[in-house]
């Protein structure tokens, strides 16, 4: 199983859909708040080549990029592959 990576924030809709389907799956990550570490932005944008909305999704060394493209590679089959490496 590819580790996988969530930035997110509290309050925001697409962070709690985005870990709901990663829970309903069974699959654990890391979850890094960046209303609570405020530093760890820059990275997560760097890492995002720009993306700096919330959530941004690090399957193993794949940037999935937001929730949308979480449950797109879902609704075609592609996402149990890619987190099975």
């Amino acid at each position: 199983m590819q580790s996988v990576e969530i930035y997110t924030s509290p309050y925001c809709g697409y962070c709690h859909a985005a870990k709901r389907l990663l829970d309903q799956k069974g699959v654990s990550y890391s979850e890094i708040d960046v209303a609570v570490a405020p530093e760890r932005r820059e990275e997560m944008v760097t890492r995002a080549r720009g993306g700096y909305t919330v959530p941004q999704i690090f399957i193993g060394q794949t940037h999935v990029g937001g929730c949308d493209e979480l449950y797109a590679l879902e609704r075609i089959g592609k996402l149990d592959p890619l987190l099975q490496g």
